[in-house]
């Protein structure tokens, strides 16, 4: 099975090795996220887990009615799964950064810094005309793009255009360091996307999932209730000790 979160960047900083190398790390704020919805073969051709995360406000009716109260969430992604896994998650489970360990090989899902419209030079590395000998105003141009034989441009000739802004996935990406206080993930190197931007990590193991209650309300353990109802008890015999004397 495989274990994904959704996650958001920050800075990058650096982390040193035990032998006193740097590295160089991006840091991440991955989840909490809520299970929201569990896609089947039968209903919708597909198994799949949809998670949720941020906070949002004006959410229109469609999307309340769809999240109920499990929270007004900023971003709504899903992951493919398996038939075995689907049992193994229901709708309101949580996710945090703890599912993650220092060591683990990720791949990271996110989406390029927008450049606009830039010319061949800074969008495929092109390395321009030579400044004389006949080229005036020309140091940044494409030059040929083709030959006469086809009498047309031809598909995939690289050109000026928009660049950026796609979805990049970058893979064996290593979890330098978790910070499960705090939800934040230490990956080594850069990401893709700019600051306060969405990200997708998923690595190979298996999910540690929380179940939240409905009403959010604090769920205490089973060890401290009994203490509370034992001191409760005491108190009440007592004050009837009390009464009686």
């Amino acid at each position: 099975m495989a274990k994904f979160i959704l996650a958001e960047k920050k800075e990058m900083t650096q982390k040193f090795a035990a032998d006193g190398r740097v590295i160089p790390v991006t840091k991440v704020i991955a989840g909490p996220c809520v299970v929201t919805q569990i896609k089947s073969q039968e209903q919708d051709g597909y198994f799949a887990v949809q998670l949720g995360f941020g906070s949002k406000k004006g959410l229109s009716k469609s999307i309340q009615g769809h999240l109920k109260n499990l929270g007004n969430f900023r971003y709504l992604k899903e992951f493919r799964i398996s038939a075995q896994d689907v049992k193994k998650i229901k709708v309101g489970d949580r996710l945090n950064a703890r599912i993650f360990k220092a060591g683990d090989a990720i791949e990271v899902i996110g989406y390029a810094k927008g450049r606009g419209f830039q010319g061949v030079v800074k969008r495929h590395g092109f390395s321009g005309s030579p400044a004389t000998h006949g080229h005036k105003d020309q140091l940044r141009m494409p030059g040929s793009i083709g030959s006469t034989g086809p009498q047309h441009v031809l598909k995939g000739v690289r050109m000026a255009g928009r660049m950026g802004g796609g979805q990049v996935t970058i893979k064996n990406l290593e979890v330098i360091e978790v910070n499960q206080e705090a939800s934040e993930l230490y990956i080594k190197g850069a990401l893709p996307g700019a600051r306060n931007s969405l990200l997708l990590i998923i690595g190979a193991g298996d999910l540690a999932l929380e179940e939240v209650s409905q009403n959010k309300a604090e769920i205490k353990p089973a060890a401290e209730l009994e203490q509370n109802n034992q001191e409760i008890s005491q108190s009440t015999s007592k004050s009837n000790e009390q009464i009686v004397a």
